[in-house]
């Protein structure tokens, strides 16, 4: 593959972010009263240690496995699990009560970070763009992202809504007991607007929108799993003790993330980059 070498540095980076991934999720799963949350909140972080142990890793692991090999799909997975890691683990570093792993959880969040930045600023664009079939469905695909974006922009704006005009913190806030909500913050300053100008992007067949398109459709679909399976086990425990309301809404987002990328991958011209 022609830009192996320029695309060394961020292969490094995810080497390191694939086994620190493995440490914080084993260790969350296995140190006892590691997570000093309260219970509803540990619930979220258990869970997003399993995703990230049984999906989010042996993901990496593959794709950085098949960038080695020069695959051009594989890229596009490995630069969407590195957006998924930069994304869950900011969760940990800035919502997590502090715990022993708090420097595992900022070197996560810096270096997927940095890896994904480099990743992106390296990889063949030309080479990209080429590469996608006319066929590819960019217009469904992009109506899809816009709307996920629409919809999380409106229930959260409905809930930040309701505090402005009656003074009462949003449930969510005072389910997690948190002075604030990081899933807003992140949500409305990076989710949302990233996600518009990637549907744009798509529409426009702009090789950027490609790109960007793979990672949100995968973390969409990675942490739209740990939305699903973690409302399930709160719907079935003392700390909740109900469904979400959104549980369709974090069906939507695994079923359309994994077609999404199915149909992405599958219009992809080659196997390998040449």
């Amino acid at each position: 593959m022609d830009n192996q070498y320029n695309l060394r540095p961020a292969f490094t980076l995810s080497v390191i972010v694939t086994i620190l991934a493995v440490v914080a999720s084993v260790g969350g799963l296995l140190i006892p009263n590691l997570y000093r949350d309260n219970d509803f909140v540990k619930s979220a972080w258990l869970t997003n240690d399993i995703i990230t142990l049984i999906i989010a890793v042996p993901l990496l692991s593959a794709s950085l496995f098949f960038v080695r090999k020069g695959s051009l799909r594989w890229q596009l997975v490995w630069i969407g699990m590195l957006g998924y890691m930069a994304y869950n683990f900011a969760f940990y570093l800035f919502g997590a009560a502090f715990n022993p792993l708090f420097l595992i959880y900022a070197a996560l969040f810096s270096l997927s970070g940095t890896g994904l930045i480099l990743g992106l600023a390296n990889l063949d664009m030309n080479k990209i763009g080429q590469q996608f079939s006319l066929r590819t469905p960019v217009k469904v695909i992009s109506i899809y992202i816009m709307l996920i974006a629409i919809m999380l922009f409106f229930v959260e704006i409905g809930m930040i809504s309701n505090y402005f005009l009656t003074g009462s913190l949003p449930e969510t806030i005072k389910l997690t007991g948190h002075p604030t909500s990081i899933v807003f913050a992140l949500d409305l300053s990076i989710v949302v607007p990233v996600s518009v100008v990637t549907a744009i992007l798509l529409w426009k067949r702009n090789t950027w929108g490609y790109v960007m398109g793979m990672i949100m459709l995968l973390k969409g679909f990675t942490y739209g799993l740990v939305l699903s399976i973690g409302t399930a086990l709160l719907a079935y425990s003392p700390a909740f003790g109900k469904w979400d309301p959104l549980m369709p809404f974090y069906m939507l987002l695994v079923i359309g993330g994994f077609i999404g990328c199915w149909a992405m991958l599958k219009n992809l011209k080659k196997f390998v980059a040449q």
